[in-house]
């Protein structure tokens, strides 16, 4: 009975220890938890944001709650970041860790950091960038690299960036870059490639020739010491013709080098002198241009010598820089087919501009690009109708005019439209005549032939003192003279308002 006591007591002891070793690991795990989810004294935590701005920091702390969206570590003291440093940051979209003295990354930095969108590790001391750098950051958007001392750019350091849109390299050292790495369309969302404000020397103007129009429109190289070359005007030219933003915004910024002192900088758009030498074919620069009327359908073909290449892929670019590819890019209007062409669905004027396509093909590892400029009018009948219709009311409304002008006459009846007693064409003469002037004797003087016809006033001499005379033509009638009369009276009337008034003893 001892025996199985004995062991009763054993067996429950061993049970509690399992109770209380339990507990402790809970305990412990709820302990590294909180300490995880603490916020760091240096900095300020909000519900998805951590920022540690200005704190001096000189490494990334490591408790950080797991729930931030966006970690701000900018203008701090930061030399090395270490790895796995997001691990615990699973929803980590936005990293800024700009203004720091980070000098090169380590391979595992960015490990299970898969959810970052947008990376600022601009203003730092970055020499290189590796391959390795962000070769884990597969969703990433917008990488900042720009102000740093970097001097050269691995070909393959963007190689699993598939969804990158926006690359800034600009304030650097770099004397060359990789412009294969993209020219294979391993990215097709990259539109802003900034190289400004560097130290190249040279462009491949052939490599850079047969990139996207997406990528030329936004591959910003100005501010660049590189060599004067009509091959490199006649690009800009080019560039410039077609409205590329990355040539229209900064046209002031274009230098080139003319000499091999640095300090013969020109400006490639006003400096024209140097670049008369140079000939090139403005008939390069024009688009075979394709009409279509609004509402009807469209399909424009990929014009290159791949055709016959079962490999070739195509890819189109829209003119607001849409990329449709058969048969994963496409939407209600725009859709790309087998055999390389676009089908234009419903077409609108806002579908108007120059579409590119590019023919790449995998045997011969080439690609050839071709542009078309699509033009969507409304129809020429509808314009030519409006155009016609309105000339027509033009006409009608002028014969119109023209017809009451003609045949609607004033009003003659004197009960309804009764006109205002017109004075005679004398009533000039009159009040002429009444004036207080010294009357003329000589009336007898006045020359009134037996036929005349028309009446008209002569110009005043010098002795008549301001009285109109009435002149009178050729086969007048006199035996109703009432408008000499009247003036004959009115005479008579003037002479007497201007003479005294005579006495009976003057009389």
């Amino acid at each position: 009975m001892s025996l199985l006591t004995l062991t009763l007591f054993i067996c429950k002891l061993l049970g509690r220890l399992w109770v209380l070793f339990g507990l402790g690991i809970q305990v412990s795990i709820l302990s590294n938890a909180s300490s995880f989810t603490r916020c760091p004294e240096a900095c300020i935590c909000t519900a998805d944001l951590l920022s540690c701005s200005r704190k001096n920091l000189r490494h990334v702390p490591v408790t950080l709650p797991p729930t931030a969206i966006t970690l701000d570590l900018s203008h701090n003291a930061i030399v090395h970041l270490h790895d796995y440093c997001l691990t615990t940051l699973p929803h980590l979209e936005t990293f800024r860790i700009s203004h720091n003295k980070i000098k090169n990354i380590t391979q595992h930095v960015f490990r299970n950091a898969t959810y970052l969108l947008y990376l600022d590790m601009s203003s730092n001391h970055l020499q290189t960038v590796e391959k390795y750098y962000f070769e884990d950051l597969v969703n990433l958007k917008e990488l900042l690299l720009y102000n740093n001392k970097i001097v050269q750019v691995d070909g393959k350091a963007f190689m699993t960036l598939i969804n990158l849109q926006k690359i800034y390299l600009s304030w650097n050292r770099l004397t060359k870059f990789p412009f294969e790495s993209i020219q294979k369309l391993e990215h097709p969302y990259l539109r802003t490639l900034d190289l400004s404000a560097n130290n190249l020397s040279s462009i491949p103007i052939q490599v850079i020739a047969a990139l996207p129009t997406y990528i030329k429109n936004g591959l910003y190289f100005h501010n660049n010491p590189v060599n004067c070359d009509c091959s490199l005007q006649e690009m800009l030219q080019e560039w410039k013709h077609r409205g590329y933003s990355s040539v229209h915004d900064f046209i002031e910024e274009h230098t080139c080098k003319a000499y091999p002192n640095m300090l013969s900088l020109i400006k490639t758009f006003n400096y024209n002198k140097y670049f008369q030498i140079c000939s090139w074919n403005q008939r390069k620069f024009d688009i075979p241009e394709v009409l279509c009327r609004v509402g009807e359908s469209l399909v424009i073909d990929c014009n290159t010598s791949l055709h016959e290449d079962n490999t070739t892929t195509y890819r189109w670019i829209s003119p607001r820089h849409e990329l449709f590819m058969y048969p994963e890019h496409s939407d209600q209007t725009h859709q790309p087919l087998k055999n390389g062409s676009l089908k234009i669905i419903n077409a609108n004027r806002s579908y108007s501009g120059v579409y590119e396509c590019i023919a790449i093909s995998d045997l011969q590892k080439i690609n050839e690009t071709y542009e078309v400029n699509v033009t969507v009018h409304y129809s020429k009948l509808v314009e030519s109708f409006s155009t016609s219709l309105t000339t027509l009311l033009g006409c009608i409304v002028s014969l119109v005019l023209v017809l009451m002008y003609l045949y609607l006459t004033p009003c003659c009846c004197s009960k309804c439209c009764r006109k205002p007693t017109s004075p005679p064409q004398d009533c000039s003469a009159q009040s002429s005549i009444l004036s207080p002037t010294p009357p003329v004797t000589n009336v007898t003087n006045r020359k009134i032939s037996a036929n005349k016809h028309v009446v008209f006033l002569e110009p005043i001499k010098e002795n008549q003192n301001g009285k109109v005379k009435l002149a009178v033509t050729e086969d007048f009638d006199v035996n109703p003279p009432k408008l000499l009369r009247l003036k004959l009276d009115s005479d008579s009337i003037g002479t007497a308002f201007s003479n005294p008034v005579m006495s009976p003893a003057d009389a």
